[in-house]
């Protein structure tokens, strides 16, 4: 069984791909992730763990990158055997396709390389599941492109996010119309709650958000039919490495899960 079906199979709720922006440390992403497992287990909701075990794109050169690229794949290991959760990293490169793909179950590629049809096809023959961001300047019905390079690679196992449209110079909106365009590739089409509420390009080079409106974006993505929430989660954004910002504070995660349960139940 592919990791889509998976996700989408023998569950009435939406699936949750969660947990930090970045792997910060061992103690605190086990923390998170076992956290997170163990809300999505009461709550029947198929889980991914979510965290980039290094973040290429980054406002200013001093801004947090990771804690080494070796050391953080460690990391995604143990939660992956401590909670046989799939994981879900990015990959910024072609040649760190296959390397991630030792523990990754789903490589992520990031919106703004979206168009990367060399990194686009060097997910795919890893077998791995692929998950694409859609660019934050592209519309729903292009992303169909991206869909195509994974499969005519080999691959059918497919994903695309959606986290916003570029509004102006330095925010996002969402566009809930363009949930239909992209299932029409035949794939699961996620929203990410957290990412499409930032607001980029600030002057001081550290990226800002909304996280004020998760819950409404949330809602409106069960609503409109997304087949998967995508939310960064910290138990201090504050103190988060990296995306801050934007973050769901942790223990506000079983709460608003619990509100878009019941929206999931009464659209089905």
């Amino acid at each position: 069984m592919t990791e889509i079906e998976k996700l989408t199979a023998g569950s009435r709720n939406f699936f949750l791909i969660a947990g930090p922006c970045v792997v910060e440390g061992r103690d605190i992403t086990l923390r998170i992730a076992h956290e997170i497992h163990d809300i999505c287990a009461d709550l029947d909701i198929p889980f991914c763990f979510k965290a980039s075990y290094r973040k290429a794109n980054r406002s200013s050169l001093h801004s947090f990158t990771g804690i080494g690229d070796e050391q953080a794949l460690d990391v995604l290991r143990a939660v992956k055997e401590e909670l046989n959760v799939p994981i879900v990293t990015d990959i910024h490169a072609n040649n760190e396709a296959a390397w991630a793909a030792q523990v990754a179950d789903i490589l992520q590629i990031p919106a703004f390389l979206c168009r990367q049809t060399d990194l686009l096809v060097a997910a795919a023959k890893t077998g791995r599941t692929v998950n694409i961001k859609k660019g934050q300047f592209m519309s729903p019905e292009s992303m169909r492109n991206a869909v195509e390079k994974v499969r005519e690679a080999g691959n059918s196992n497919v994903m695309l996010t959606e986290r916003g449209t570029m509004f102006g110079y330095q925010d996002l909106v969402v566009d809930f119309r363009g949930v239909k365009a992209m299932q029409e590739n035949r794939c699961p089409v996620v929203l990410d709650c957290t990412h499409s509420l930032q607001q980029p390009n600030q002057p001081s080079g550290v990226t800002s958000g909304r996280p004020d409106l998760i819950e409404i974006i949330a809602k409106a993505g069960v609503a409109t039919g997304f087949d998967g929430l995508f939310m960064e989660t910290h138990p201090e954004p504050a103190k988060a490495l990296s995306d801050g910002s934007n973050m769901l504070p942790l223990q506000e995660l079983k709460p608003l899960l619990t509100k878009l349960i019941r929206i999931r139940q009464s659209i089905l």
